[in-house]
């Protein structure tokens, strides 16, 4: 039995109540939750933007140690730190043989037809497990494909913002446009996974790194993890200030909240022959194009799921890279919350004023 936010019903927030998870599988990892980062594609299921079953258990940006493992599990062992993550690959498809691992729709990670549910509550109900891990629950039962170990020096609170935000922050900036030291990166939105975005392309050594948001605040959060230039979002004039900062455009716009504005600065802010990358999970009706002078001057546009993260290799390294200084996690992580408080934290998350809220467990 484990203590889980549920959500009932979209648009009346999360139920705090028991759950019940089934026994490992053979390749199925049970892990004791001690970290959950509050992410805003969370908040698209929460507030019915976007479909799921229900009842379910949001939360995806998870950290916790390992309590049991299926037989047939080599990978991570009880007493294991780990890092989950959402892209579960399942290693034999034409994505996974390719490379693209967060692209798999992973069939061999889900539990077969008929199978007991890995969630459900004491009366027998199942309770549907959001994007292969509900990690707002004291407890998680995964796929071992959906989790990788991690140096057990590592804060599991910084830990868990690596399991989404940073994945696909970084994933993009290192995996999905491979930035070219001197290369020039507008990141549109400062939330957890724009900062992220923010701090990687600092790693990798773009040129320049423009932060647009329309909040002071996180602007000046953008500079702390390494933009050096900011502007305002909102602003009539954005995208005439990005291109004359970058002097002509940049090499890559990078859209990290999810809205059609947003989306459509980052393609105005391309010089020829640069590439527009939307992150954020875009209003189901929303559509992103580029205009025929913008393909006549070579302009591309892309999606990146999870930054096209390879996630048993991207996310030791990016625990490495926090451990060695390279990598702030901690500006990302504006409080630390308990599991009652999901809901107030999703709140803060709606009025946009501030980066990760965490949940902590025990």
């Amino acid at each position: 039995m484990a203590k889980a936010a549920i959500l009932e019903k979209p648009g009346e927030g999360l139920v705090i109540g028991d759950i019940e998870l089934a026994d490992p599988a053979p390749h199925e990892v049970l892990i004791d939750t001690k970290a959950c980062g509050l992410c805003h594609s969370d908040l698209h299921f929460i507030d019915g933007a976007y479909p799921h079953a229900l009842p379910c258990v949001p939360g995806h940006e998870a950290a916790g140690v390992v309590r049991a493992v299926g037989s047939e599990v080599r990978t991570v062992k009880p007493g294991d730190h780990v890092v989950s993550c959402l892209s579960a690959f399942c290693g034999q498809c034409e994505f996974c043989v390719t490379g693209r691992m967060a692209l798999c729709l992973g069939a061999g990670t889900r539990r077969a037809k008929g199978a007991d549910p890995r969630l459900a509550r004491a009366d027998g109900t199942p309770v549907a497990q959001m994007l292969n891990l509900s990690a707002l629950s004291e407890q998680m039962l995964i796929h071992e494909n959906a989790c990788v170990a991690i140096d057990k020096e590592m804060p599991l609170d910084r830990a868990a913002v690596i399991g989404c935000a940073v994945t696909t922050g970084a994933g993009t900036i290192f995996n999905a446009c491979n930035v070219t030291p001197g290369e020039t990166v507008l990141v549109v939105g400062c939330g957890g996974v724009g900062l992220a975005t923010i701090n990687a392309a600092k790693i990798a050594g773009a040129g320049k790194v423009i932060a647009a948001d329309p909040l002071p605040e996180k602007r000046e959060l953008a500079k702390v993890l390494g933009a050096t230039h900011t502007v305002d979002a909102l602003a009539d004039d954005a995208a005439k200030q990005i291109i004359e900062i970058s002097g002509g455009g940049v090499d890559w716009g990078i859209e990290a909240v999810g809205r059609q504005a947003s989306a459509d600065l980052a393609v105005a802010s391309l010089k020829r022959g640069g590439t527009a990358v939307i992150l954020g999970m875009m209003p189901l009706d929303c559509k992103v194009g580029l205009g025929a002078m913008d393909l006549l001057g070579g302009k591309k546009l892309m999606g990146a799921i999870m930054g096209m993260n390879h996630f048993p290799v991207d996310l030791p390294r990016l625990v490495d890279f926090y451990m060695r200084g390279l990598l702030d996690l901690d500006t990302i992580i504006a409080e630390r919350i308990s599991l009652d408080e999901v809901n107030e934290g999703f709140d803060k998350m709606r009025a946009g004023s501030h980066a990760r809220s965490v949940v902590m467990f025990d």
